[in-house]
């Protein structure tokens, strides 16, 4: 374990010492107010439900209030662990009476992501707060018009990028934003993993929309965009299929290239069939850095020209959830995870797709 002496001399070096003001605790910049606390459905109780549930027992001004399934039995059993009444539990079905109910504040959406579309129009129309997770949509024309239908219903929309109040990612982003990188020359950037179970949802393109891309391609290409601070103009892609048959319906591997307006290119991949590959690198004419990990649920690791930065390892899940909660609940400015970041990223993905439509063209980004 490192010594108080060593983080102090990297701090001396001029990583940030700032920005640790802030990280500590969870919620030590939050306003609690009254008591005041975001009152939380889940809608889909799957894998990744159980980790945000699990997340948000850390909350400070978050909390499980709510649940919606089409499983009888995950709806029991999520009653038990997490207190929740039966007048707080839905399906599918009667997800529209929610709009009544004073104990749900915001409706999370953990469903498959070809359901994010129709799940979100739900939850707006019942004059709920929605966060979706990644990727947002099917497509950009889905995201535009799940922002539009929570903005007649004059409701927050958010997309589930925990890694924006990752206080590595975030430190890195103040020091890109701060000038310490100098000109931004090249980013290179992967994520992946190898899937299991061949009959998941994820591995069936009308749940999932697609592959590799669409699940952690994400994190390559949000990656790049925060890496930069700009939008893509073009972007060149590629795919490598080792297993056709797993991947029968869906992107195995994909490599795709950014072109940004200040001419850096980024290297970018996603891959659902090899580990080992989670990493994300930035070149400066200043200075560079390397996360590695980058993109999963921690910890997250990240070393500069000016050292390693030390903070602490967080539940991305709980700050997650506490800094939207903070949003809403004391009227402040909306973090980076609105929907529209979520169609920006949208907007890429389906240029991706299209450049493999036409064996790796370049295709220029039409916003």
């Amino acid at each position: 374990m490192s010594s108080r002496r060593d983080f102090l001399q990297k701090v001396s070096l001029g990583i940030g010492a700032a920005a640790f003001s802030d990280l500590p605790a969870v919620a030590a910049h939050i306003n609690r107010g009254q008591d005041k606390q975001l009152r939380v459905a889940i809608m889909g109780l799957g894998g990744y439900a159980n980790i945000v549930a699990k997340g948000m027992q850390e909350c400070k001004i978050a909390k499980i209030t709510g649940v919606i399934s089409g499983t009888p039995s995950k709806i029991e059993t999520w009653k038990q662990k997490y207190n929740i009444p039966d007048k707080n539990t839905y399906n599918y079905e009667t997800v529209a009476q929610i709009k009544d109910n004073p104990d749900i504040d915001l409706v999370y959406v953990i469903t498959p992501n070809s359901l994010h579309h129709k799940h979100v129009l739900q939850i707006a129309a019942a004059g709920k707060h929605v966060i979706c997770e990644k990727p947002v949509a099917d497509n950009a024309k889905q995201a535009r018009e799940m922002i539009a239908a929570c903005e007649k219903a004059g409701v927050k929309f958010y997309i589930g990028y925990r890694l924006h109040f990752e206080p590595h990612t975030k430190e890195l982003i103040r020091m890109r934003e701060a000038g310490e990188f100098g000109k931004i020359m090249h980013v290179n950037n992967y994520a992946g993993f190898k899937i299991g179970d061949p009959t998941q949802w994820r591995l069936k393109k009308s749940l999932a929309g697609g592959g590799a891309m669409m699940d952690v391609g994400v994190y390559s290409l949000n990656g790049a965009r925060y890496c930069t601070g700009e939008e893509p103009v073009w972007v060149t892609a590629q795919e490598g299929k080792t297993d056709p048959v797993k991947f029968k319906e869906v992107d195995e591997t994909i490599t795709f290239q950014l072109g940004f307006p200040s001419g850096i290119i980024a290297n970018c991949g996603c891959t659902y069939n090899f580990n080992h590959v989670e990493g994300l690198k930035l070149m400066g004419e200043k200075g560079w850095a390397e996360m590695n990990p980058a993109f999963g649920y921690g910890p997250i690791r990240l070393n500069t020209h000016k050292g390693n930065l030390e903070a602490p390892d967080v539940n991305h899940q709980a700050y997650q959830m506490d800094g939207i909660a903070d949003c809403i609940l004391n009227n402040k400015p909306d973090p980076n995870v609105s929907g529209k970041e979520g169609l920006k990223d949208m907007i890429v993905i389906d240029a991706v797709y299209e450049s493999l439509k036409k064996n790796g063209a370049k295709i220029f980004i039409n916003k």
